[in-house]
């Protein structure tokens, strides 16, 4: 199968800044407790006359100029998210006519919560390897802030809006992104409920289940994607986990000694942001020059549903 590589990416947060003080306004906590815990400093919200369209569409735009592919050469579009601004039209659709792209392109949208970046990315692999186009634009975007429950200490502090977007090549000589994917069903540890239900549609999580399912997960994906890559830690120039919590991230750097130099966190200034995390990450250390030309960055994503998942990404 034909191999994607990246060309392009572009990121885009809100512009309200809420910092814990603020929160501390407004639940009892305070900055040492959501730091000591989370890594958590500040995150975006949606300021007024911000929407979830609109930071996509700046996303979608800088990756598209990063990458200096037209918009009518793009083959195919996927946001992963689980927030649209609307359920129908999709949120791939209103990207479509905002930016210009082909009408006769398959563009939807996806929902494996935080995994949905890497959920996305290996849909788009498939996609292109059968499309006479052989760009793909994939997208990771949320607004987390319109369905926090802000009565709920251990779930207000966590959740951030953003939106992260990557440009993709296909070609036959690049190797498969050798993507390792997977789903526990459970409608309980995560969950938003769906709109017009006797729940109100607003994020509830098991805390403690959710930190223990995560610092297993990211292992076994690491350790499945190594393992069909035929890589080690040091063959891998940059580790891109989902920014969760610092002290998963931490664990897992200190069970596989991953210098500092290749691994980032960004989860102080922006917290949770669920399928923006990974594409919003790889996108700042784009534009720091972190990673670029011929980097090899290993993702892991976790998330609500229970997902997981994993893959070596390039850059073209």
């Amino acid at each position: 199968m034909n191999g994607i590589k990246i060309v392009g990416t572009g990121y885009a947060a809100p512009s309200k800044i809420v910092t814990n003080d603020d929160l501390a306004k407004i639940v009892e906590t305070n900055d040492e407790w959501i730091t000591s815990r989370t890594g958590i400093s500040r995150r975006r919200h949606m300021a007024e006359g911000e929407t979830f369209t609109s930071i996509t569409v700046q996303a979608a735009r800088k990756a598209l100029e990063s990458s200096g592919i037209p918009a009518d050469s793009i083959g195919a579009c996927i946001v992963a998210t689980l927030t649209p601004d609307t359920l129908v039209p999709s949120a791939a659709c209103l990207l479509q006519r905002e930016l210009g792209l082909p009408m006769d392109i398959p563009c939807f949208d996806l929902n494996a919560a935080c995994t949905g970046f890497l959920y996305a990315l290996h849909t788009m692999e498939c996609l292109l390897a059968v499309s006479e186009r052989k760009y793909g634009l994939v997208i990771g975007a949320e607004n987390l802030s319109r369905i926090i429950n802000w009565e709920d200490r251990g779930t207000c502090i966590l959740f951030g809006d953003g939106a992260g977007a990557a440009v993709v090549e296909s070609r036959a000589e690049w190797n498969p992104i050798s993507a390792v994917l997977g789903c526990h069903g459970d409608g309980q540890i995560l969950r938003v409920p769906g709109v017009e239900t006797a729940e109100r549609s607003l994020i509830s999580m098991e805390g403690t289940k959710v930190f223990k399912f995560a610092v297993e997960a990211v292992p076994y994906c690491m350790d499945q994607v190594l393992e069909k890559t035929g890589l080690t830690i040091d063959d891998v120039d940059f580790f891109v986990f989902h920014q969760a919590n610092a002290r998963i991230i931490d664990l897992v750097v200190r069970k596989y000694h991953i210098p500092q130099e290749k691994y980032y966190k960004n989860i102080a200034e922006y917290g949770n942001t669920s399928a923006a995390s990974i594409p919003l990450a790889i996108g700042e250390l784009h534009e720091m020059g972190k990673v670029g030309h011929g980097s090899r960055v290993l993702v892991v994503g976790f998330g609500g549903g229970l997902t997981w998942g994993g893959a070596l990404v390039e850059f073209a």
